[in-house]
Parts: structure tokens; sequence; C-alpha cells
């Protein structure tokens, strides 16, 4: 007898079932749209597709009139410096302080507890926080990123560190490896595409901390625009920059898995999902 659980779909049939959601949320959209406007003319809350093209080729097509600068463009590329730059301290930091305190018992026991202490700080809470220290300039976003999942990778590191087979480090040892060694040619190669991993569930957590910092203070970025706008009730801008946030973190995303079943064939097989 089959069972459901053993039926792996073919290419094309889960080509098609990823993308049947999509086009099912386009329809309920579509069809949500016109109803409302057919009501109400004027209703801000869905608006059609020529309202939100109209708009987009605004931000998108047209240079500012007070800065002359293309406001969309401009918008994705800050927050996507922002967002690098954040991205790539914390995993710097995850990736040493993990490795270290996960292969030095010494420096484990000493700094694991506070490590998952200030994991569990909500960064939100320290926003203000930030902005005074490092005032309302690029840096106090960049580093709200870096507080809001470094630890959290810190404590992934640290735990793939401690969870690596035994035997491996025993061997190591046993040819002559000293403990800088075992570090950089047994632990390193192995805790760096784990790092990925992280890296990647970490993404959601890291736009959430930029569009929340951009929002309070910034004068451009995705965040910035959004919250900007929606003293007006501009839907026509807010959903296709919300659509372009997401269609950027899944193309993160996506590069991210790219470079990892590259970078390290062994760790990623091509069966490996």
């Amino acid at each position: 007898m089959k069972r459901w659980i053993n039926a792996w779909p073919s290419r094309p049939v889960a080509a098609l079932l990823g993308a049947l959601p999509f086009v099912l949320v386009f329809f309920i959209y579509l069809w949500g749209s016109n109803l409302r406007l057919q009501e109400n003319p004027n209703d801000k809350l869905l608006p059609a597709f020529s309202q939100i093209g109209a708009a987009m080729d605004e931000l998108v097509l047209q240079p500012s009139a007070r800065t002359g600068e293309y406001l969309f463009w401009q918008d994705t590329q800050s927050s996507l410096r922002r967002l690098g730059l954040g991205v790539l301290a914390a995993a710097s930091l995850g990736l040493l302080a993990g490795l270290l305190t996960g292969a030095l018992p010494m420096l484990g026991a000493g700094f694991t507890p506070f490590i998952t202490a200030i994991s569990l700080i909500p960064p939100m809470a320290v926003l203000p926080i930030l902005f005074i220290v490092f005032g309302l300039d690029e840096l106090s976003k960049v580093m709200l990123i870096v507080i809001g999942i470094a630890p959290t990778l810190m404590r992934s590191v640290y735990h793939n560190c401690r969870e690596l087979p035994a035997e491996q480090w025993v061997k190591a040892q046993t040819l002559g490896a000293h403990s800088g060694q075992v570090m950089l040619r047994v632990l390193l190669p192995q805790l760096t595409p784990r790092l990925i991993d992280s890296v990647r569930l970490s993404l959601g957590s890291a736009w959430l901390f930029l569009i929340a910092a951009e929002a309070i203070a910034s004068n451009d970025g995705l965040g910035y625009r959004i919250f900007l706008v929606r003293r007006y009730m501009a839907m026509d801008v807010i959903l296709p920059y919300v659509a372009w946030i997401t269609l950027l973190a899944f193309l993160t995303d996506f590069a991210l898995a790219r470079l990892n079943r590259w970078a390290f064939p062994w760790y990623n097989p091509a069966s490996r999902h």
C-alpha cells in the first residue's frame, strides 16, 4: 500500500505546487480589490493594479523633484547596505564567539551563560539606548541588527561545535594538532556551512530590526518609506514595497543556499533540500 509520506512530487509537479499558493493569493486579491472598488471607487485598502503601477512608476522611474534621486532605488540601496553590514558583522561575531566558547571549555564556562542572557534581551527594548549612544546615523541601525541576531548565531555555532563527533577531536590531537590547529583545521571548516544555515534562518529577524530602525529614525530606506506614506493610507506604495522586501529576502536566502552548496558540497549533497 502506497503511503502519502513516501509520495515525492516530480520537479514539474513540485514547481506547480509551489506556484499555486502565489496564484491563489493573486486572484483573491484581484477579486477583493474589484469588489471594494465597485462599492467605493476611492477605496484605498486594496488598490487596483493600475493604481499600484502608477504609484510605483513615480517612485521607480521618475526622479524626485526635491532631490533628483530615484526614491525606490535609493531606498533599496540604503536598506541593503545596512542589512549587509549588520548581517556580516553579526555572522563574524557569531562565528568567532561560538568557535572559541565551543572549542575552549574554560571560555565556554565563563561566557556561555552571559551570551545566553543577552540573547534573551528584546533588541527593540535597547533601540532607544542605541540611538542615544550611537546617534541617529547609520551605525545605530547596523548595531540593532548586530545586537538582534549575533547572540543567536553565537549560541548556534557553540552548540554545533559541541555536537561534532568527539572522535574528530581525538584523532586530530593524536596526530599532533595543537588547539589552534584543531579549531582552524577541524572545527572551522565544519562550522562555516552550519553558520550560513543559521544566517539564513536569521534573515527574517534581521529585516525586522532594519525596518524598525528605519521607521523610527531615518531619511531613506524601505522601512522609512513604508512608515512615511502610512499616514496617507497609501497602500499602492506600501503593498509593492512589502512585496519587494519579501523578494529581496527570498533572493538573499536563495543566494546563501547556492553559496553553501557550491562552497561545501560535502555538507550539501545533491539529494539534500
